[in-house]
């Protein structure tokens, strides 16, 4: 009988369930640094370039959110999955071109990466035109400011790429529903510095959305400065999944 593609091989789930344990022995200690609750931080596996049986067995060992960074790939890599009858929440955590927000909205459950008020309306559009109910969205901030990456960029009244200007467009719009922040730490900065800053940022946003309770920031090398600073989604691929395989 010839194996399922979405079969799991028991060496996989092995490989897996250990790769897991260590990351949320991870998150725990940091935690307990932080003198916050495990329970506090979300666990997003990032499972970009990673096949769909990967994400049926983290469903099966307890993972409920799951990240992905190309339309191309996560669409049908969700599809599979959820005819596979599991039902993670997929997260679109990387930079969104404006036409692929039709696709994107229809299996994903948080966009993390809305970093422009345009941006903001294509995905408005195609959520309320497909979806029974609003899309949650992280807007992105650029930390270093630096405008030839993505992010929205604090302190800047750009009518376009200012943070305040795109949260106040997620935050007015029928279809989505503002969530919170997202970050990367830039290269080249310490974490600590990073993050610092990402925290006083939300700080200010939520003083203007205090919904918008959710920070996405750390992964798999600087996770715990993350939680130290805030972090409620810590979004981890190869400390959890191993070496992540080559793009075609």
């Amino acid at each position: 009988m010839t194996e399922s593609p979405l079969t799991v091989r028991p060496e996989r789930r092995a490989e897996l369930a250990a790769g897991l344990a260590r990351v949320r022995s991870r998150i725990a200690d940091a935690c307990v640094a932080a003198g916050r609750s495990a329970d506090s931080v979300t666990l997003v596996a990032v499972t970009k370039t990673y096949p769909a049986v990967d994400v049926l067995a983290l469903a099966g060992l307890g993972v409920r959110d799951v990240g992905e960074n190309r339309d191309q790939e996560a669409a049908p890599k969700a599809a599979a999955v959820a005819a596979a009858g599991a039902t993670p929440r997929w997260h679109f955590i990387g930079q969104l071109q404006r036409n692929k927000a039709r696709s994107v909205v229809r299996y994903a459950d948080v966009v993390q990466s809305v970093d422009s008020v345009r941006l903001a309306a294509a995905l408005d559009a195609a959520a309320t035109a497909v979806r029974d109910r609003p899309l949650d969205v992280l807007v992105q901030v650029s930390i270093d400011g630096d405008a030839a990456r993505g992010g929205a960029l604090p302190g800047l009244a750009d009518p376009d790429r200012g943070l305040d200007p795109v949260a106040a467009a997620v935050a007015g719009a029928d279809g989505l529903r503002l969530a919170g922040l997202m970050a990367v730490a830039p290269l080249g900065w310490e974490p600590d510095r990073a993050f610092a800053r990402l925290a006083e940022v939300a700080t200010r946003l939520r003083g203007d959305h205090p919904d918008a309770t959710v920070l996405s920031a750390g992964m798999s090398g600087d996770l715990e400065s993350a939680v130290a600073h805030g972090a409620t989604h810590v979004r981890v691929g190869s400390a959890l999944l191993g070496m992540r395989p080559t793009l075609g």
